[in-house]
């Protein structure tokens, strides 16, 4: 069960960030009213927001899943593989040491953004991508099995659709994944129920349980229909501005 959250909403700069969708530049206002929307549903949902000021000093900052991995069980901060991300972290530190003694951060050559990292349990995926590299999440697998979790690799760097691994692979509970077509068949994930995303709606895979419920992006109604016949209780949300910027549910949130 999540109790509290950390969120930062979009700075007015949001359309400078870095983006490889394609999808032309997010409309600020209505950025902003999305993430007032997804703030609401994290609240209907029981947790308690930690709202941070805008920061436009880095335009992917409300991203803010990137910067830091939190477990029940001790706090990482991530290094992410953009250079000009990796000034996020330091700040949201202060803010996350409110809430954890003890933080431990990944450290050169190593990077690592919190996107490519998977809880499922006791168990981690983390993935290897553009944005996170060898070193970065053999330190992270290192820390974890310190805190006492298991984990493994996940090499998505062949898999073009996908920026970080929880693009396409999210964890419902219940021994249950949802997958991409992408990685549907990774040998990683064979222990487990999987449920698949057509490629169609392959944007839907990022979607985040909080506390029972299921946070779905709009638009994509065979996947949201599967959720519902496996007995989840879905809240649907417009995410259209930030997935103009490569963003998720997942990624606007630190969730503990």
């Amino acid at each position: 069960m999540f109790t509290r959250a950390i969120v930062r909403p979009p700075a007015p700069n949001f359309s400078g960030g870095l983006t490889t969708a394609g999808l032309g530049a997010p409309n600020y206002e209505r950025a902003l009213e999305q993430h007032e929307a997804y703030c609401a549903a994290l609240e209907q949902c029981g947790l308690t927001l930690t709202r941070l000021e805008p920061d436009p000093n880095h335009p992917d900052s409300t991203f803010a899943e990137d910067t830091a991995i939190l477990t029940a069980r001790g706090s990482v901060l991530a290094r992410p593989g953009a250079p000009s991300r990796r000034d996020e972290v330091a700040s949201m530190g202060h803010v996350i040491a409110n809430f954890f003694p003890s933080l431990h951060a990944i450290q050169s050559p190593g990077t690592l953004d919190a996107g490519d990292v998977c809880e499922a349990g006791n168990h981690f995926f983390i993935g290897i991508s553009e944005r996170t590299n060898e070193a970065g999440a053999q330190q992270l697998a290192e820390l974890l099995a310190a805190f006492g979790y298991t984990s493994c690799l996940v090499n998505i760097r062949d898999v073009n659709a996908l920026l970080h691994l929880k693009s396409g692979l999210a964890c419902l509970g219940d021994n249950q994944l949802v997958v991409t077509e992408a990685l549907a068949d990774r040998a990683e994930f064979s222990g487990y129920n999987l449920v698949r995303v057509n490629s169609h709606e392959a944007y839907a895979a990022n979607c985040v349980r909080v506390n029972g419920r299921i946070l779905v992006a709009a638009g994509y109604p065979t996947f949201a229909k599967q959720l519902r016949e496996l007995g989840y209780q879905t809240i649907t949300l417009d995410m259209s501005e930030f997935q103009k910027m490569d963003g998720g549910l997942s990624c606007l949130s630190l969730r503990f």
